[in-house]
């Protein structure tokens, strides 16, 4: 088992999920068109998998969700659909050759304790501020659930058909470009742990979540002088540019704000990869009737020469 399992509470889970480019290039840097293809792909794969998400933000070189999944099969379909169709998009956006996404996406479970949801909300909210390129989060000019959520309004994308678009090129016909689009809406989700807020209530929650992060930041440049970037300087990036250094940081197994209940869900999880691991070695030695548990995804069969 090489990589780590992929484990959905019964009952589901929310999940931030990280997105990278490879060599950390520039490839996502915001745009009209850009924008409008992350929120249509975005849209659309909520819609047809079902899938609630609470925050949503798109940097030049990754992006971070907050999603709730009911199980691993419906967050495998989810980001499947999502980084195939948007890395296919990148790459004709941009004329990049290679692969986009460095890696698979990293789905990071978030415990239903209110800090944890809490805490990984505003961390998302704080992008375009904390790294210092923009002033305040809504001056990102790409893709930032910040406004919508303060406004309470959805944000809008569009899905592009380039089969339709192909073959409208093969009949010699000249089109817009959103000859072919059909607009999709991502209405976000509120937290599971601010479900039972009303509508006004959860955009003041937002706001004082908001204002922390611009009373935080304003602290910290004024104590290590810290020079921003601008959004003209974002808009003018090449996109195929190679940051020389690029932030990493160890990824925690999960988000919680107790060390109860961390140490709780790695217990459990040891548990799911030890019966992963028992099962699998039945099924290596050849016994097709080895029980996983459930909410994975078994290995292959074995190979059966002859």
């Amino acid at each position: 088992m090489a990589r780590k399992l992929r484990i959905v509470p019964e009952g589901g889970g929310l999940f931030e999920i990280t997105c990278r480019t490879i060599h950390g290039r520039l490839l996502f840097r915001p745009g009209p068109e850009l924008n409008d293809i992350f929120v249509g792909v975005l849209a659309r794969a909520a819609r047809l998998y079902e899938v609630s998400v609470s925050a949503a933000v798109c940097l030049s070189n990754h992006f971070h969700l907050l999603i709730w999944a009911d199980d691993a099969l419906q967050l495998a379909r989810f980001m499947g659909y999502v980084n195939s169709n948007f890395g296919r998009e990148v790459a004709r956006l941009r004329k990049w050759p290679d692969k986009v996404f460095s890696r698979r996406y990293q789905a990071i479970p978030v415990s239903n304790e209110e800090g944890a949801q809490v805490e990984r909300l505003k961390y998302i909210l704080s992008h375009g501020v904390k790294e210092d390129l923009v002033l305040r989060a809504a001056d990102w000019p790409g893709v930032h659930c910040v406004e919508a959520l303060l406004l309470g309004i959805p944000l809008t994308g569009y899905w592009f058909d380039r089969t339709q678009e192909f073959a409208a090129r093969r009949r010699g016909e000249s089109y817009d470009r959103l000859a072919y689009a059909t607009e999709e809406t991502l209405v976000f989700a509120p937290l599971p742990c601010w479900s039972h807020l009303s509508p006004e209530q959860y955009r003041q929650r937002v706001l004082s979540l908001v204002e922390e992060i611009d009373e935080e930041t304003t602290l910290r440049r004024s104590r290590t002088g810290g020079r921003l970037l601008g959004r003209d300087a974002v808009l003018a990036q090449d996109p195929h540019h190679r940051p020389a250094k690029i932030k990493r940081s160890p990824a925690p197994f999960v988000h919680a704000v107790t060390k109860a209940v961390r140490r709780e869900l790695w217990e459990a999880y040891a548990l799911i990869v030890a019966a992963y691991r028992t099962a699998a070695d039945r099924l290596r030695a050849g016994d097709r009737g080895a029980v996983f548990p459930l909410g994975c995804f078994p290995p292959a069969l074995p190979f059966a020469g002859g």
